[in-house]
């Protein structure tokens, strides 16, 4: 009578920690949660009021006294405040309402390996259906928040039409939607890749060795039959979804559902539940298809576990293995976050404690009582698998007798095994053993009246079990590796009277839950185990009382119905919060637009970034193991020849702005005719001539020698890590470190910088998502900008105003100040103050800038006053000669002059940042690839055009 493994933390300590942000006035996550929470609770007040009986109405299906679908009477109510602020968003539900104008109940449509009834044929076109009752079908019982159906495998193989039909027909009266696999597909999908792979990984236990995969078939059979299922269960939930259905795809049967659901809708709310532990990251690696079931499980809105510790594994399977950013909300990939929380499982633990004023479970009690009268009880109730730590159970009571003999006419151990996998070589093994120990117990401490063990290897009836539970003194749970177990909550429901005492594995995920009033055993010590044993027994009454009593307020607060109810609400809000952030981050770039208006202007100016813009790509696999290639920045080969076109049109000025060294651009870009401007604008240089330096001439640089003793400190204590030393910039990299080693490294380093070797020095400190940077202050690429505009003036390259300007790149936070310099749609003194305030601050420490390595004459800084009005001019052209003369006139850092932008012919754009100042977004370096090429072809037919 083991029930499905589940979670739920109290009130999910990975989000409601987390306070949320109003975004326009709208409530924050943890007020918006919170006001559901109590509509929920006044929508159930209004339901029993209605006359609904223990949570169940008398419509409700019913099939062998378990409830299986919720009504489509009654729907719940909301407050109409919470409808305005939230089916705005298109969340909680579609808005919809009933003929008595209360909002229709949301749809959920939950999908699991198999559906809660099990069905026999009986004819060609009859079948009986026989329920089928585990942890999911109990937690959902009660539920009428929702209006629930099912969707699954029906655990039948039905390869004909007629008998699809009828069966899909028999199992709609129970709401019930079946998924038909045929039998190949079950047995490498279900038999192979799920029991065979993922059942023993997630577990902890090794992979099966050759001989063993080769009873399953090959790895990539079972994978691939993997995929194909999934898909089968996603087209059919496809073709029954409705827009606002919540569809909640659970255990590792289905991790590759979330991704074939959001290739259907991305706009689908789906989310994820793992009903068995998640291993470590280390113990994950070791699956050949780890990134694409992480990144597939990835696509859902919210994943959930039954604990912390679960949760906290799968974020650092993401990072380690994925090289994502792991927050304290969940994974975040280029801005699009899943959230990750744990949702702790419980019971109906109603149905239990009404079960025992039943006559039967009276029944039942008296005689179990009658037949075990003068001895302590203890219970033991398992499925017979490998996890649940049987054998060391009865090992345990065995030296329990043997230490204590004034025990063994005095307690009674009840074993109940229920047979699982009968047809396995390792579990019929198993049962050998089990029955090997019990027997030999047995005749060691047995009488001809008693045995110490009763032993039984079948389950029990609902009666049954409520009675054997209320008659028990002693608990065992003593799994080796359990996602919840849920026998400690049943058993808790019925000990009102008792109060007897839980032994509990730690390795349980009911031990974050019930450890408080549990006695917490390390199974594998058997020692330990015996010596719990005699504690429970010899416990006194008044402790007894108080740990059941904070037991019994967990299970009967923390129930089955909260359990769903809360997932489904945190999902809801997910979605809230995705639809929010989505309007902070920027469109995708309108690249049509784009190009027809470069087209239609008359002198252009493109600013490209370098790392990850414009790099070719070198983890297209997924691996981050060849760090000495990444590390070495090349120009995409696809993007040489567009990008000699585009340097050779007269009308277009390209600059390629980077952090990088001017080695490092030198060899990427030294054939072509363009501008680089190295470490973020500090040097600069035209191809055809000498690098100049842009620096103030007193710029203090004392700092350098001490800072990179700092970073060549740690870049020893941390592998893999590395730092570079530029000329105005020092940069420390742990891109390629363990995540959460160097993250540790980083805050250290950080300590010692502020401390130490900075702690008067004018310098910023930059932090990118796995570097540290140290440059001296007011050094930004938009900063820079001004300067590099002035030089390429003064150097006659631009021979007419700027009419267009396209800004690309992977810019730190830090540096995207260099999109609002170009902002056409700022007001015009803030426009004039952007482009100028880094020029500004740079003035009160020098006011001459010195010449560069070229011999660059020396120019006298002074801020243009006339940028402003320069501006309104640029367009008018009144005056012929108005540009010849100004150009004379102007300084190196009134480059802000020669812009004649108006607000469509400017275009900033964000690669791979979502969270980005910028106008628009670019996914990846592909995408800058497409777009250049494309203005390339587009400009080079233009000219020829022309020409003819």
């Amino acid at each position: 009578m083991e029930s499905i493994e589940d979670t739920r933390i109290p009130q999910n300590n990975l989000i409601l920690q987390t306070p949320g942000i109003k975004y326009n006035g709208v409530p924050s996550r943890l007020e918006r949660l919170l006001r559901e929470r109590e509509l929920r609770k006044s929508s159930k007040s209004l339901y029993a009021n209605e006359g609904i009986r223990d949570g169940y109405r008398d419509s409700d299906v019913s099939v062998n006294g378990i409830e299986l679908c919720l009504s489509d009477g009654d729907k719940r109510t909301r407050d109409e405040e919470l409808i305005e602020g939230l089916v705005a968003a298109k969340t909680l539900s579609d808005g919809s309402e009933r003929l008595d104008g209360r909002p229709q109940k949301q749809r959920l449509l939950v999908v699991a390996n198999r559906l809660p009834v099990s069905a026999v044929r009986k004819g060609k076109d009859s079948w009986a259906l026989e329920v089928s009752v585990g942890g999911l079908v109990r937690a959902l019982l009660g539920v009428n928040e929702f209006e629930a159906n099912w969707i699954g495998w029906a655990g039948v193989n039905v390869p004909d039409e007629i008998g699809q039909r009828s069966l899909t027909e028999a199992l709609a009266e129970k709401r019930c939607i079946p998924v038909f696999l045929d039998q190949e597909t079950v047995h490498q999908y279900y038999n192979g890749y799920c029991n065979n792979i993922l059942w023993p990984l997630f577990h902890y236990l090794p992979l099966p060795q050759e001989d063993r995969l080769a009873t399953t078939r090959s790895f990539q059979s079972q994978f691939a039959a993997y995929k194909k299922a999934n898909q089968m269960f996603a087209d059919v939930i496809n073709e029954h979804y409705q827009e606002g259905d919540v569809v909640w795809c659970h255990d590792y049967h289905l991790m590759f559902l979330p991704k074939c659901l959001k290739e259907y809708n991305s706009k689908m709310k789906v989310g994820w539940f793992l009903h068995t532990p998640f291993p470590s990251s280390e113990i994950h690696r070791t699956l050949p298809s780890r990134s694409e079931l992480l990144r597939a499980v990835l696509a859902a809105d919210l994943v959930g576990f039954h604990t912390y510790d679960y949760a906290r594994h799968f974020v650092s399977a993401c990072t380690r293995i994925l090289g994502l950013e792991g927050t304290p909300e969940g994974v975040e990939d280029q801005g699009k976050l899943t959230r990750v929380a744990a949702f702790p499982i419980g019971i109906d633990s109603d149905r239990f404690i009404r079960a025992l004023e039943l006559s039967p479970v009276k029944y039942h009690i008296k005689e179990l009582q009658e037949r075990f009268a003068g001895r302590k009880v203890m219970l033991g109730i398992d499925r017979l698998d490998m996890i649940k730590g049987i054998p060391q159970r009865i090992l345990a009571f065995e030296k329990f007798l043997e230490e204590n003999p004034d025990w063994r006419d005095k307690v009674v151990l009840l074993q109940i095994a229920v047979p699982t996998r009968t047809d396995v070589p390792e579990y019929q093994k198993l049962t050998c053993q089990v029955h090997e120990i019990v027997g030999r117990i047995n005749g060691r401490f047995g009488t001809l009246t008693a045995v110490p063990i009763h032993h039984l290897d079948r389950s029990l009836d609902f009666h049954a079990l409520c009675a054997i539970y209320a008659v028990t003194d002693v608990a065992l749970v003593t799994s080796l590796r359990d996602g919840m177990n849920l026998v400690s909550y049943e058993f808790v429901a019925c000990q009102a009277s008792k109060k007897g005492v839980l032994i509990l594995s730690e390795f349980a995920g009911a031990a974050q839950s019930l450890g408080a009033g549990a006695i917490l055993v390390n199974p594998w010590n058997v020692t330990e185990l015996a010596s719990s044993i005699v504690y429970a027994l010899t416990m006194s009454a008044h402790e007894r009382e108080k740990r059941h009593h904070h037991n019994f307020m967990h299970v009967t607060t923390h129930t089955s119905q909260e359990w769903a109810e809360t997932f489904v609400s945190e999902l809801n809000d997910t979605v809230v919060e995705a639809q929010l952030r989505t309007r902070q981050i920027p469109p995708q770039l309108p690249t049509k637009l784009a190009i027809e208006r470069y087209l239609r202007s008359n002198n252009r100016l493109l600013i490209l970034g370098f790392n990850a813009t414009l790099t070719e790509p070198v983890d297209a696999q997924g691996r981050r193991i060849d760090q000495l290639k990444e590390m070495e920045l090349k120009l995409h080969p696809d993007l040489k020849e567009p990008l000699r076109k585009l340097c050779n049109d007269p009308k277009t000025t390209v600059v390629v702005l980077s952090g990088s060294d001017r080695n490092v651009l030198d060899e990427n870009f030294g054939e072509y005719r363009m501008w680089l401007a190295a470490e973020h604008g500090m040097f600069l240089r035209q191809t055809e001539g000498n690098w100049m330096t842009t620096m103030p001439e007193n710029l203090n640089m004392d700092w350098v020698d001490s800072v990179k003793h700092v970073f060549e400190y740690f870049t020893e204590r941390t592998p893999r890590s590395h730092f570079e030393l530029r000329e105005t910039s020092l940069v420390w990299n742990y891109k390629y470190t363990d995540i959460e080693f160097g993250r540790l490294q980083s805050k250290d380093l950080l300590q010692h910088l502020w401390t130490g070797p900075i702690s008067n020095a004018s310098v910023d400190v930059v932090q990118g998502s796995r570097s540290v940077e140290v440059r001296a202050v007011g050094v930004t690429k938009g900063a820079a900008i001004d300067r590099i505009l002035g030089e390429i003036v003064h150097n006659n390259d631009v021979k007419a105003p700027i009419d267009y300007v396209l800004c690309i790149g992977h810019f730190l936070p830090k540096d995207e100040d260099i999109y609002s310099f170009f902002e056409p749609e700022l007001p015009l003194g803030q426009a004039a103050t952007t482009r100028n305030k880094i020029a500004n601050h740079l003035n009160r420490n020098t006011s001459n800038h010195s010449a560069g390595k070229s011999g660059h004459r020396a120019v006298s800084y002074k801020v243009s006053q006339q940028a402003s009005t320069l501006d309104k001019k640029a367009g008018s052209n009144e005056n012929g000669n108005w540009w010849s003369m100004m150009r004379d006139r102007m300084t190196v850092h009134e480059g802000s002059s020669v812009l004649d932008l108006k607000a469509d012919n400017y275009f900033s754009c964000a690669v791979g940042r979502k969270c980005s100042t910028s106008r628009y977004l670019l996914g990846s370096s592909a995408d800058v690839v497409s777009l250049l090429k494309e203005l390339a072809y587009c400009s080079s037919y233009r000219a020829a055009s022309s020409y003819k």
